[in-house]
């Protein structure tokens, strides 16, 4: 019996992987897209973080977790400017509310859909375990 669980897999992405007997959820980068696929808010370094988060949500939601469960965040930002990523930053903190996880925040050349300027992946720890 394997000990990785693959979760919420749809459209040839896996949204998370779990890992027993800790229960460790390693997410896919969460982009901010919409059910149709399309990239949301395009130039919007803000709107296009909190789509990553709300899809993130869900990724952990398909895995048996929540925002509160997430031990580790990396948040990679496709802009020149210093600034726009910590516009990202704080549409993440914002997100996460009082809950602190250890963050990694990197500014990258390009991701993967067009218009794109955020992602979001995640480590999380199911609850329980």
């Amino acid at each position: 019996m394997s000990s990785v669980q693959i979760n919420g897999s749809s459209g040839g992405h896996t949204s998370s992987a779990t890992v027993s007997p800790g229960a460790l959820i390693f997410t896919a980068g969460a982009a901010p897209i919409d059910a149709d696929g399309a990239t949301v808010a395009p130039g919007d370094v803000t709107r296009q973080a909190h789509q990553c988060m709300a899809n993130l949500r869900d990724a952990l939601a398909d895995a048996g977790a929540d925002l509160t469960d997430v031990v580790k965040v990396t948040v990679y930002v496709a802009e020149k400017l210093q600034a726009d990523l910590v516009v990202a930053w704080d549409a993440v903190t914002e997100e996460f509310s009082d809950h602190k996880p250890a963050g990694t925040l990197l500014g990258v050349t390009v991701l993967a859909y067009d218009d794109q300027l955020v992602e979001i992946e995640a480590v999380a720890v199911r609850p329980g375990s």
